[in-house]
């Protein structure tokens, strides 16, 4: 039993510096990039002024301005992912649909949901399995981006509930990609199966036991 716990704790650690890793990784690619390239803009803007190239120092400014309302919608979007308010105020169904809103009006993908078992689950389980979700369709847009991402929350008979996303996105084919997710699965004593999709793409399918759901 010692063992079981000290091995537990290992994973909980490496699945939490797994979820720093990413969100390093969002905001070195995301949001430093993007207002390292804004500074530049306004380095060249000050140039132009000192220059008397009044008219070309305004274009750059005007870009500049353009690509900070961007910084700050994507920042805005990485933290409404990191704990989204409507999921506190609201639950599950309705933060999973914010999501795949998100998606859709990014990249132009079309999510459809059936997520009426949502109801049922615990406060944790919600808050687990909409990262698990999360997780996934970032998975599925960076592979793809895919047109379409379906995804169905049903209870079973015994009172856990199954989660399935299917993508049409280019099939995964590096099994490590899914580890994460696969010890977040774990620590909630569940189930994962990854298979090719019916009509191509990647199914996965995740499921909770009762005990685990409810929580």
């Amino acid at each position: 039993m010692e063992g079981d716990g000290r091995d537990g704790l290992e994973r909980l650690i490496a699945a939490e510096q797994d979820e720093r890793r990413r969100l390093a990784l969002l905001l070195h690619d995301g949001a430093v990039q993007q207002l390292s390239g804004i500074a530049l803009m306004l380095d060249g803007a000050l140039h132009e002024i000192a220059s008397g190239r009044s008219d070309e120092a305004r274009r750059v400014i005007a870009l500049a301005l353009d690509r900070q309302r961007e910084t700050i919608r994507n920042l805005r979007n990485l933290s409404f992912a990191l704990e989204p308010v409507v999921l506190r105020d609201q639950g599950f169904g309705p933060a999973l649909r914010a999501l795949a809103d998100q998606a859709s009006s990014t990249h132009g993908v079309h999510v459809e949901l059936e997520l009426q078992a949502g109801s049922s689950l615990g406060e944790t389980a919600q808050v687990a399995l909409y990262t698990i979700m999360r997780e996934l369709m970032d998975q599925s847009i960076r592979r793809g981006p895919p047109t379409l991402i379906r995804i169905v929350l049903e209870a079973d008979e015994d009172g856990g509930v199954t989660a399935t996303m299917n993508d049409d996105a280019e099939p995964e084919r590096r099994h490590r990609t899914f580890e994460a997710i696969e010890e977040r699965v774990r620590h909630l004593h569940g189930e994962i199966r990854i298979s090719p999709g019916a009509e191509g793409g990647t199914e996965v399918r995740v499921t909770l036991p009762r005990y685990t759901a409810r929580r």
